[in-house]
């Protein structure tokens, strides 16, 4: 187990295999760092890619064809180690491939691929699943990026999510007993040119859940709107976004 690092004039990117996940981009521009570094006092993780399923069973069991399984919240490929395929001096793809541990909590053949590509100031994310049977597999796959404050003593008070082109948005909570979201309450955004408050409260009930492809870019900006991190995901359904109380960071 190792990790993969890119870099050119603005940034340097680190990739763990340990679920090909992004544990470091560092801004060479303004000597800092973006990923949240995994303090275990408000979340142990940095950006974990979750997969074969994002959130969590109801009671942590589904039922398949007669049997159930147990499954963990957000799947297991975060905790695998995965192999380097392919790599360049600004790109990499892992390789996850189903085996007898995988098959006891999820009943199906697949190849998991994640690849990444640093292209100046912008890093390309992409999953890909291939299915290596004739049988239907279901599956979802999420990202968990955190994205760390810009400066230590900052808080969310400091920031402002930016959605652009949008006057509001609508969105559902988690139900807690139960493990997956509530669609039966939904929630309006309102926003200001774009923009909402980044508040403690906000999070208050776990993650904000955006459905219907409302979600195709978000910023995470400074309180004078200067843009911090943003992020794009044309095509993508489902968005969330998450925190923990008085935590310095934010999850897309």
């Amino acid at each position: 187990m190792g990790k993969f690092k890119m870099e050119n004039d603005r940034l340097v990117v680190t990739i763990d295999d340990l679920g090909a996940e992004l544990v470091s981009i560092y801004d060479k521009k303004y000597s800092r760092e973006l990923i949240w570094q995994g303090d275990p006092a408000w979340w142990k993780r940095q950006a974990p890619i979750l997969f074969p399923n994002v959130g969590k069973f109801y009671g942590g069991e589904y039922l398949y064809q007669g049997r159930h399984y147990v499954q963990d919240q957000h799947g297991f490929a975060r905790d695998y180690v995965l192999e380097r395929v392919e790599e360049s001096p600004a790109s990499v793809t892992h390789r996850l491939v189903s085996n007898a541990e995988t098959r006891k909590v999820y009943p199906f053949d697949f190849e998991l691929y994640i690849s990444y590509r640093l292209k100046k100031n912008v890093i390309e994310v992409e999953w890909g699943i291939k299915n290596p049977s004739e049988e239907t597999i279901y599956f979802t796959i999420g990202g968990h990026p955190a994205i760390h404050f810009a400066k230590e003593n900052e808080t969310k008070a400091d920031y402002r999510l930016y959605f652009p082109e949008k006057d509001h948005l609508n969105y559902i909570l988690v139900d807690i007993a139960e493990g997956g979201a509530d669609p039966k309450k939904v929630y309006e955004m309102k926003l200001e040119d774009g923009y909402y408050p980044l508040t403690e409260e906000l999070f208050e009930r776990d993650a904000l859940i955006f459905d219907e492809n409302q979600i195709e870019e978000v910023w995470i900006s400074h309180k004078d709107g200067t843009p911090y991190v943003g992020m794009k995901c044309e095509g993508f359904s489902n968005f969330g976004i998450w925190s923990v109380k008085d935590a310095p960071f934010v999850c897309l």
